[in-house]
């Protein structure tokens, strides 16, 4: 993978994660979803600019992903997208301040070791 290429990867990665803020925010706006109140939810979803937003960012990502895969092999784009957990992480944990235990942490460093075992080129 080229230093374009990457760079094409960590701008879809971030817009995706920057659709999870968005979405997260958005859903702490309608509350929790229960039984009674299914389709006001779903309504809602409709008019909450956040979470408007956040489907956006999610179809851009998309979008970006798709041009990376022209030119990237699957085997190697598919794995490497998974750096988003990492950024997902540190969003809730300085965003939304929820705790990162240590096995949690544990498994984002095997993660990103994996990523530059597979974008690293034979």
């Amino acid at each position: 993978m080229t230093l374009h290429e990457f760079g094409l990867l960590l701008v879809s990665v971030l817009t995706a994660v920057g659709g999870q803020f968005f979405l997260k925010t958005g859903a702490l706006k309608l509350g929790k979803v229960n039984a009674s109140n299914v389709v006001s939810h779903i309504l809602g979803i409709l008019t909450t600019p956040e979470l408007l937003i956040g489907l956006t960012l999610y179809g851009l990502s998309a979008v970006l992903y798709i041009l990376l895969l022209t030119r990237v092999k699957l085997s190697v784009v598919g794995p490497a997208v998974s750096i988003g957990y990492i950024f997902s992480v540190l969003l809730g944990y300085f965003v939304f301040r929820e705790s990162i235990p240590f096995s949690r942490l544990v498994g984002l460093g095997l993660i990103a070791c994996g990523v530059i075992l597979v974008v690293l080129r034979d």
